[in-house]
């Protein structure tokens, strides 16, 4: 029975319109990224000039991991954010939108069951999100630049990472997989404020706001002894898998932390869900 609702939850989120949204503007972005990367002249004598500077060949690394890795790392940080936190603020408040919780929770389903079913379907949203921006990514770079190409990724707060088209490709395909844990935890801070009595575009804008403040503080240069203490700090923890030499205790550290981050999200907005008066 278990399954068949999060069935129903998977079917009533994807089917609505608004859903694809976020899937079709990443995909319009990466298009037109890759295109402006080939065709605008200066935009590519420029990535040459920067793979050359760092001794390497240009016409190696100029490639579609390495034209994918420097799309990615703009998305991550702009799009996929936002595109999450708008779906886990819809979860709960739309339904009150729309009047239809009131219908669900007659129904012999507690609230802790409905939450965590919709939870779930939000973490599988992530999971799809974070693997078309990786299609996606690779498709329309395979399209405009070399498929076999090795790696150039020179990632903000990370050391250079080189590495030939099998590691890379490796190393690409990784630092996707845990993005989902960034990804995840966006959405369930989304989903904890959805839990609240607000409209859908609220909890949404109020999960952003939270993760830019916590940029702006980790991104002051007075706070730097700090960084380790912010959230954003470990959302990106999909960037350490393009270091020449994976940090996989720090890796570990960050996981644990996102998980805890998310774990907690998710029962404050069931707490604050147990307690609110729907019937009014």
């Amino acid at each position: 029975m278990f399954f068949y609702q999060l069935k129903n939850e998977l079917w009533k989120l994807f089917g609505k319109k608004r859903t694809y949204i976020g899937f079709l503007m990443l995909l319009l972005a990466q298009l037109l990224i890759v295109s402006m990367l080939r065709y605008y002249q200066p935009a590519h004598r420029s990535l040459m000039r920067t793979v050359e500077r760092s001794g390497f060949a240009g016409e190696q690394y100029l490639s579609m991991l390495t034209i994918a890795t420097v799309m990615v790392v703009v998305l991550a940080y702009t799009m996929l954010p936002l595109y999450v936190a708008l779906i886990g603020g819809d979860m709960v408040s739309k339904e009150a939108e729309d009047g239809t919780l009131r219908m669900i929770l007659s129904r012999p389903v507690s609230r802790v069951r409905l939450l965590c079913l919709k939870w779930l379907a939000g973490f599988v949203f992530s999971i799809v999100l974070v693997l078309a921006l990786a299609a996606g990514g690779m498709f329309f770079c395979g399209m405009f630049f070399p498929v076999g190409g090795g790696l150039f990724a020179q990632v903000p707060e990370q050391d250079l990472g080189v590495f030939n088209f099998t590691d890379g490709l490796g190393r690409f395909l990784l630092a996707h997989l845990f993005m989902v844990a960034k990804a995840c935890t966006i959405m369930s801070l989304a989903f904890m404020f959805s839990c609240f009595n607000m409209k859908p575009a609220a909890a949404a804008i109020l999960a952003l706001s939270v993760i830019l403040i916590d940029r702006i503080l980790m991104e002051i240069p007075y706070f730097h002894d700090l960084t380790q203490c912010f959230l954003g700090y470990h959302l990106n923890v999909w960037q350490r898998f393009f270091q020449p030499h994976i940090p996989w205790w720090q890796v570990g550290e960050s996981i644990g932390i996102l998980f805890g981050f998310s774990l907690t999200f998710l029962i404050v907005g069931i707490s604050v869900f147990q307690v609110r008066d729907i019937k009014s």
